[in-house]
């Protein structure tokens, strides 16, 4: 990999690509007019999705691999660093880039509600896989934006060109819910195999030594990002990851407290909770008792 190239600002990474600057906070940068190029690093102090048109190296994200081929959509959110690894040999990069700066959202409801395009966290294995149609769809958002950039500067430019770009991130979570059913053979196993680590977790050591298993430890364990393991875990249960994995939690906790022979606060640290009055405290809003009052009740029963 080269030195990191830094792209803090929409205009350096349009003249970077040899496109030129329309409008100071967005661009629709045509990859295709950039010079031949090799491999190389890059921060991004914007927001930036890639269309991808033709297969030039493997996109790097921290040390994991895209899965990105001829297609797919890949997005970036400010403060995220990714590169191309074409293995030495010089490239002609093609397809799309849209980019925005942070500050073209100040004023706009899409400034409250970008976050909510979980996708800009994703990372390995995750980019969003386009049938042709789809592409279209994508194209047509970007030709959008496009027109509105190559007409002179009105008070309606702002919000025609964010709406559109609302618009467009809007199709992202049509796809990429339609990527979560379409694209099983990919996911296949995941919940399976988040189970199965749940499981071994709190048969081992690991709460003492870890604490309590969070979404972005799962994520990392399965080599997938805490966002995108989270919305499959949605997709799937019509529960977020963190209630996925606290159910699982008070299910262990449920069976030792059958345990007389412990008390609820050796159970506690045992789960890998700091303090028993958190656990109580989640086992209550769980269950609907304490673990105490859930004890009594489970051998009276018993009796």
């Amino acid at each position: 990999m080269e030195t990191m190239i830094r792209f803090e600002s929409v205009g350096q990474y349009t003249a970077f690509n040899n496109n030129e600057t329309l409008h100071p906070l967005v661009s629709v940068v045509d990859l295709s007019k950039s010079k031949p190029r090799q491999s190389s690093r890059m921060y991004f102090g914007c927001y930036i999705v890639f269309l991808k048109e033709v297969k030039c190296g493997d996109l790097i994200y921290g040390r994991h691999t895209y899965d990105y081929q001829e297609g797919t959509l890949v997005f970036m959110a400010p403060g995220q660093v990714a590169g191309v690894n074409s293995n030495g040999e010089t490239y002609q990069p093609k397809g799309y880039a849209l980019v925005f700066h942070p500050d073209l959202l100040l004023g706009t409801s899409l400034k409250s509600s970008i976050h909510d395009y979980s996708f800009f966290g994703y990372q390995s294995n995750e980019a969003l896989h386009l049938s042709e149609r789809e592409r279209q769809i994508v194209m047509d958002c970007f030709a959008k934006i496009d027109y509105e950039l190559q007409q002179t500067i009105d008070r309606h430019s702002k919000k025609l060109i964010v709406a559109n770009i609302e618009l467009f991130l809007e199709y992202c979570m049509r796809f990429y819910d339609r990527q979560f059913i379409t694209r099983d053979y990919v996911h296949q196993g995941t919940l399976a195999r988040l189970e199965t680590l749940l499981s071994r977790y709190f048969l081992s050591d690991a709460p003492q030594t870890i604490g309590l298993p969070s979404v972005a430890y799962c994520a990392e364990q399965l080599n997938l990002s805490a966002n995108y393991l989270g919305d499959l875990v949605k997709k799937e249960t019509g529960q977020s990851a963190h209630d996925y994995i606290q159910s699982k939690l008070i299910d262990v906790a449920k069976e030792k407290i059958f345990d007389r022979s412990k008390t609820v606060n050796e159970i506690a640290y045992e789960l890998g909770f700091k303090y028993p009055q958190h656990f109580s405290r989640v086992f209550k809003q769980r269950v609907g008792h304490s673990p105490n009052e859930y004890r009594r009740a489970t051998e009276s029963e018993l009796n």
